[in-house]
């Protein structure tokens, strides 16, 4: 999409016509609110993060019937016009986003004094999920799995980090939070990465992330963005390095084991309560080598391993250049496989999978939150219809 067709502020941010109260929590249908003719009813709760924003599932009406599902993700009320003026940005950006990897956005909305993305709905779970039910199994995902959703994502990145503005300067978007919660598998088998919401860019006119603020999840952020450096699309390049590593092995690089681990001194916060406090975070990322992602990976081919190893080089100069780079690397690995791996196949694995974590589940009584993270129900953990 060209600057022509990117939405004015007025576009993007209307007054929702409301037409009846409802509570977004419900997990009946409610009208939520009508844009044009099309009015959207929220059915439940797929998400609520720490900084207080919440992602609804909601149903899409036509005049002549319903039209799918959407997301609507309801934001924290920007509480100045600097911040009023970043999310309308941040809404900019996304729809010029377009690439079969990347979750589409398509409206923003104010309802109740609260901003409300509307963006495509994508019917799977998020690999956070994916992972927790992997690590319930004790059984990570097949290296076939692993190596086919990252570098399904390797390439949404490329799109988003070669990106141009109408007078073909690039906008320097940074996704600055690649983490497991922000990637889905659809039951199909497509791969979607969603919320660039602590996207960085060199969009003219940008209005800029307070300094000392970090965005995103920072148990999955780059040693340089930790540290507030100079970054590049090298930085999401990191974050896709730990992402794989999780898949693979159902650990992370910076899994605590030792409480007494020494705390860094910082002068950062962040914008939702990390996993792991941020002074505990960084001085980890401080001390990490090569031999702790070895000792990690250890059992694994050498091929993932090399992956893995440059991705997660601390000098950005060490890394994959360039997303299509560490696409290419692990489309290879993937061809050298003994079977074809594809969207058909990651579909039959994430079925499996789902039906498996289904029995489990219904076996154990789980007590803590995280494992099933977006509300995944039993009857949702069963295997999609075989679709010819």
């Amino acid at each position: 999409m060209t600057d022509d067709s990117t939405p004015t502020d007025e576009a993007l941010i209307e007054d929702a016509t409301p037409e009846n109260s409802s509570d977004l929590e419900s997990a009946r249908p409610q009208l939520q609110f009508t844009i044009e003719t099309t009015t959207y009813e929220t059915i439940r709760a797929l998400e609520r993060r720490g900084n207080g924003e919440v992602v609804l599932l909601a149903e899409r009406h036509l005049p002549h019937g319903l039209a799918g599902h959407v997301t609507i993700k309801r934001l924290r009320n920007p509480v100045t016009f600097e911040r009023c003026q970043r999310l309308i940005e941040e809404v900019q950006l996304a729809f010029r986003l377009h690439h079969p990897a990347i979750a589409q956005v398509h409206h923003l909305k104010i309802h109740a004094d609260r901003p409300h993305v509307i963006a495509e709905y994508v019917d799977g779970p998020t690999l956070d999920t994916i992972i927790s039910l992997a690590t319930m199994r004790e059984k990570p995902l097949s290296a076939p799995f692993a190596l086919y959703i990252a570098a399904e994502v390797a390439d949404a990145l490329h799109h988003a980090h070669t990106l141009r503005d109408s007078e073909n300067r690039p906008l320097g978007i940074i996704h600055r939070d690649v983490a497991p919660r922000n990637i889905r598998v659809a039951r199909s088998g497509e791969v979607k990465v969603t919320d660039f919401g602590a996207t960085y860019s060199l969009m003219v006119g940008r209005e800029e992330t307070p300094g000392l603020l970090l965005k995103g999840d920072v148990a999955y952020a780059s040693p340089e963005y930790l540290h507030r450096k100079p970054m590049d699309g090298r930085s999401d390049i990191f974050s896709l390095g730990l992402v794989l590593m999780e898949m693979l092995t159902c650990k992370h690089l910076f899994d605590v084991e030792d409480e007494k681990a020494p705390n860094a001194t910082v002068d950062v916060k962040t914008e939702e309560t990390p996993s792991v406090p941020l002074t505990q975070m960084i001085a980890l990322v401080n001390r990490y080598r090569p031999e702790d992602v070895e000792n990690v990976m250890a059992g694994l081919p050498d091929v993932l391993k090399a992956i893995v190893h440059k991705a997660l080089q601390r000098k950005l100069s060490e890394r994959y250049a360039t997303a299509a780079e560490m696409r290419d690397a692990l489309r290879a690995a993937l061809a050298a496989e003994s079977q074809p791996f594809g969207r058909k196949e990651a579909s039959e694995e994430l079925a499996r999978m789902l039906s498996e974590a289904s029995v489990l589940r219904d076996r154990v009584e789980l007590d803590e939150e995280g494992i099933f993270p977006e509300g995944l129900d039993a009857d949702e953990a069963t295997p999609a219809p075989n679709e010819e």
